[in-house]
């Protein structure tokens, strides 16, 4: 039988976070589309309706939170997936980096756009 490898290391902090991040993106997606989906339907979703919703703090940080950690759960899962198939040495270096600054980049425009929505202006 074939050995299992995993570049998480068992019950590590990555692995910990990869799990819980998870578990919290499933929860908020089930919102959404219970919310955007089902409570009001795709035809009625506007952009005015989604200005007054971005709103209303809880949602606000919910969807900030939601976009933070689907970043941080795709990045790390990426990151993780190239190492199980063998990256290693200075490419294991540069993608890691690159993927960090990516991360980085769009986790700043997340907040923006949120923030935007939400009606703030940054001029």
């Amino acid at each position: 039988m074939a050995e299992r490898y995993s570049s998480f290391e068992p019950k590590g902090t990555r692995w910990l976070l990869q799990r819980l991040t998870a578990a919290f993106l499933v929860v908020v997606l089930a919102f959404h589309f219970m919310l955007l989906h089902f409570v009001n339907h795709a035809a009625e979703v506007t952009f005015m309706g989604t200005q007054m919703r971005m709103q209303q703090p809880g949602y606000l940080i919910t969807m900030i939170a939601f976009g933070l950690t689907a970043t941080f759960h795709g990045v790390n899962g990426v990151y993780n997936a190239l190492v199980n198939q063998g990256l290693d040495g200075t490419g294991k270096t540069a993608v890691k980096y690159v993927l960090v600054f990516a991360g980085l980049l769009l986790a700043v425009q997340i907040v923006r756009l949120a923030l935007v929505m939400a009606g703030v202006s940054f001029t």
